[in-house]
């Protein structure tokens, strides 16, 4: 078996990381919720009932692997600045081959609605 290289293992590593976040059902869940609008974390938490800081938590995650991202912020009457999430990704396709995973991630093609 030969040793991979630095940029190999680089490589396998997000790609197992993503393959893991995928298979969580609330990190989905929380992804493909701000698919189709950029949504705030206490609608996301509400509509799938879920804790505003379990959203908060895998939307950090999702960040940090480049699956979603902060689509705008909008300011409350209040003044208040508020982040409004979009998911990045559209569809996720995972195989395995040989033991060896492929992962395939398909951009969100949505354009996202403005909130007024």
């Amino acid at each position: 078996m030969s040793k991979k290289s630095i940029i190999q293992l680089s490589e396998f590593d997000i790609t197992q990381k993503i393959i893991e976040a995928m298979s969580n059902v609330c990190t989905r869940s929380v992804l493909f919720s701000v698919k189709n609008e950029s949504k705030d974390v206490p609608t996301i938490a509400e509509e799938l009932k879920i804790s505003i800081s379990t959203v908060y938590k895998t939307l950090s995650n999702l960040e940090e692997l480049a699956l979603a991202e902060v689509d705008k912020y909008v300011i409350t009457p209040d003044g208040k600045k508020i982040k409004l999430y979009r998911s990045r990704i559209g569809k996720v396709e995972i195989t395995l081959e040989n033991l060896e995973p492929t992962l395939n991630l398909h951009p969100n093609d949505v354009i996202s609605k403005s909130i007024t």
